[in-house]
């Protein structure tokens, strides 16, 4: 079994100077979930090459981070991910988009992560996305014409959490808005920036990135356990 976990490779804010990227966590803590069950995976972001890391989400005091960052293996396929045109979607049970605030700009209209998502998902596998990655599944058609994420039940970054870290003038659109305009049936947690994730069916979304770990559990358990 194997997955595909999307990175961003956008790293700009339209006026801050701060740098933006994956948020590491969103990675580390969803496949730390998943290679208990022998789980092999590659990275895909829309350019290729190597992941940008957001400097913000380099946490010494995150264990699971410095577990990976320090995995050989891990560490080479972060420094040199797939392009989504390398990619042989048949070889994937699971498609995972990872997030950071870069997302926002190159995740949502890339046409082959689209196709790749699609695929995936019609032929049995899992779709599952974290906070800004979610912005990934915002224009996936399904092979009728209908969008993926019209009447499901979804999460992702919200308002309120893209206020509190004074992003919402910096980003293309807001996320929640985005996917309730989409007809997907957003909901987030009472507290912002606690772990919550929303499950329909082969589709597993999760709110912040706190919420990376149970994305991965649950998709682990609606592979093996069902």
């Amino acid at each position: 079994m194997k997955a595909l976990i999307v990175c961003t490779n956008h790293t700009d804010y339209p006026t801050k100077p701060q740098k933006t990227g994956l948020w590491l966590s969103e990675a580390t803590h969803f496949y730390d979930e998943l290679q208990d069950r022998n789980i092999q995976f590659d990275f895909v972001s829309p350019n290729g090459g190597p992941i940008p890391l957001d400097e913000r989400s380099v946490e010494s005091r995150d264990t699971t981070n410095e577990k990976w960052l320090h995995n050989p293996t891990f560490a080479d396929k972060l420094a040199n991910s797939l392009r989504p045109d390398q990619i042989n979607p048949a070889d994937y049970q699971i498609i995972y988009f990872t997030g950071g605030h870069g997302t926002m700009w190159d995740f949502p209209d890339n046409a082959t992560l689209q196709t790749i998502t699609r695929y995936i998902y019609e032929h049995g596998g899992m779709v599952s996305a974290v906070c800004h990655g979610v912005a990934g599944l915002l224009n996936v058609t399904l092979s009728d014409g209908s969008l993926f994420i019209a009447n499901k039940q979804v999460t992702g970054f919200s308002n309120m959490e893209e206020k509190l870290v004074r992003l919402t003038e910096e980003v293309p659109f807001l996320l929640e808005d985005a996917l309730k305009q989409r007809g997907a049936a957003y909901s987030k947690a009472l507290i912002p920036y606690m772990p919550y994730i929303e499950v329909d069916e082969r589709l597993v979304t999760g709110q912040n990135p706190l919420s990376a770990r149970k994305v991965g559990r649950k998709v682990v358990e609606e592979m093996f356990e069902k």
